[in-house]
């Protein structure tokens, strides 16, 4: 059974940086047929996404973090990365990676990390 593993996160101060890593435990090569993306969300807020790169190559980022974050895979460590930089307090959530595969019966979600921004 595959699952997300994700690690990274924590505090940081406005205009730092911080890098989330999500690595499919259990997928195999098949991790590069997969499409990943990071979300995040807010308390009562809706999930949103925040970046998204398919087994293409394809890249697609939420107008509030293009120029800052940057997604990025490594297939063969099944893992995907987020680097963000010059974090702003608005990018404070908790942040979730997500694979999607036609194969698997659901998309898959990671367990979670906080990251929070100080002033």
């Amino acid at each position: 059974q595959v699952q997300l593993v994700q690690s990274g996160g924590g505090v940081v101060q406005s205009g730092g940086s911080l890098t989330l890593s999500c690595t499919a435990s259990g997928s195999g090569s098949i991790f590069s047929r997969y499409a990943m993306g990071w979300y995040r969300q807010a308390p009562g807020k809706q999930r949103e996404l925040v970046a998204a790169l398919n087994s293409g190559g394809s890249i697609a980022y939420a107008d509030s973090v293009k120029g800052r974050f940057t997604i990025s895979r490594d297939n063969a460590k099944y893992t995907v990365y987020l680097q963000m930089s010059d974090l702003k307090p608005e990018d404070t959530d908790v942040y979730y990676c997500n694979a999607e595969y036609y194969a698997l019966p659901s998309p898959l979600w990671g367990q979670g990390t906080q990251v929070t921004v100080s002033t």
